[in-house]
C-alpha cells in the first residue's frame, strides 16, 4: 500500500504498516546541479552533483563550453575553461539543461 502524497519532493510516514501520519513537503525548487568547488581559476578539477546526468552532451562555465567526462548518472568531472567568467554552470542532458544553484566564481 502507497499511502505518500504523490506530489511532495520530500515524504514519509511515521508508522509501521498502514498509513499512518503521512506527511509531504514541497519547497518549488526544480532540478539543478552543484559544483565542487563553488569557484575556481581556469584550470581547476570542478566536480559537478547531480541527478541523472547520463548522457549528458554539455557543461558550459557562464556561457564557456568545457570538456568533461561523466563519473555516474551523479557526478561529472571537469574544468574550468579558458575564457570562463563569473556565473551559472550548466550541464544539458538530452531531456534539459540543467543551471547550478549558485554562481560559480572564477577567480585569478
Amino acid at each position: 500500500m502507497n499511502c505518500l502524497p504523490r506530489s511532495a519532493d520530500f515524504q514519509g510516514r511515521t508508522a509501521q504498516g498502514g498509513c499512518g501520519d503521512v506527511f509531504g513537503l514541497s519547497v518549488g525548487l526544480g532540478p539543478f546541479v552543484e559544483t565542487n568547488p563553488g569557484s575556481g581559476k581556469v584550470g581547476r578539477a570542478v566536480t559537478i552533483l547531480g541527478n541523472n546526468l547520463t548522457g549528458a552532451t554539455g557543461v558550459s562555465f557562464n556561457g564557456t563550453a568545457a570538456t568533461f567526462a561523466i563519473v555516474s548518472g551523479t557526478e561529472i568531472k571537469t574544468t574550468v575553461p579558458t575564457g570562463a567568467t563569473t556565473g551559472v554552470v550548466k550541464v544539458t542532458t538530452p531531456k534539459k539543461t540543467l543551471k547550478s544553484n549558485a554562481v560559480f566564481r572564477v577567480t585569478k
